[in-house]
């Protein structure tokens, strides 16, 4: 069974996020970019699928600028057999990415497509149940546990929700879309580097795959959150509920 992993190349989680003067987005240019963590934790788990020997090939792959080549080196030296970087320009918003992905799907026809459950650069939280809703393909969103059975061909899946943890059953293939918990991702290490270096990398654009990039969207403005208020220290009790209750209004 070949596996297939979407990536995202995002600003690293620990740069502080600069709005742009127009406000038109964040700010991009010389910051450090790396893979999206929940991508890692999608990559991770197709990884321990295919050394536990339940799958034969995992693919990785990733859309945008040429940027994107790094990113996918970074998922080849975690152990990805190979890499697909479709180029695109223009900024991709979820349902282009879904149409993207299917016609990959259409192409590669792997067994099984993992991606993060959201980008931490837009928390759209919205591809993986886009790309299963056009494949028509069952769907396990939130993933903490993943379990295949070869012989069955299904997949149980783990996932949390408020009210503790659901459990359900896929046909195979399906779409699965990975919360933080269901494991830690693995680093690359120096051999592996090397190695990834004369990995393939197939290269698509997003014509070749019947996809036309237009905008579903429109950022109207990007601007930070307010600034906190300094804190202040009370003296007495009397004093707290009688700002909660005056200032604040929430009792």
């Amino acid at each position: 069974m070949k596996i297939m992993v979407a990536i995202k190349r995002v600003v690293d989680y620990a740069v502080k996020i600069r709005v742009k003067p127009d406000k038109t987005g964040v700010e991009i240019h010389n910051v450090k970019m790396s893979m999206n963590p929940f991508c890692e934790i999608a990559l991770e788990e197709a990884l321990r699928i295919k050394e536990s020997g339940l799958a034969t090939e995992v693919v990785a792959v990733s859309m945008g600028p040429a940027q994107c080549v790094d990113t996918l080196r970074t998922g080849l030296a975690m152990g990805a057999d190979r890499g697909i970087h479709v180029e695109a320009a223009r900024e991709l918003y979820p349902l282009t990415v879904a149409r993207v992905l299917k016609g990959l799907v259409e192409v590669e026809n792997p067994g099984l497509l993992i991606l993060g459950k959201q980008a931490i650069d837009d928390d759209c939280n919205q591809t993986g149940q886009m790309v299963a809703g056009l494949l028509g393909w069952p769907q396990g969103t939130f993933a903490s546990k993943v379990v295949l059975d070869k012989e069955k061909q299904i997949a149980t899946v783990d996932r949390e929700v408020d009210g503790g943890l659901e459990t359900l059953c896929l046909d195979l293939p399906a779409v699965i879309t990975t919360d933080l918990r269901l494991n830690q991702p693995r680093y690359a290490t120096l051999p592996n580097i090397m190695k990834a270096k004369s990995k393939p990398i197939k290269k698509y654009t997003p014509e070749e795959l019947n996809v036309e990039i237009k905008s579903d969207l429109e950022v109207v403005q990007v601007t930070e959150p307010p600034k906190r208020k300094a804190g202040v220290i009370l003296s007495s009790v009397d004093e707290l509920i009688d700002k909660l209750k005056n200032e604040a209004h929430v009792v």
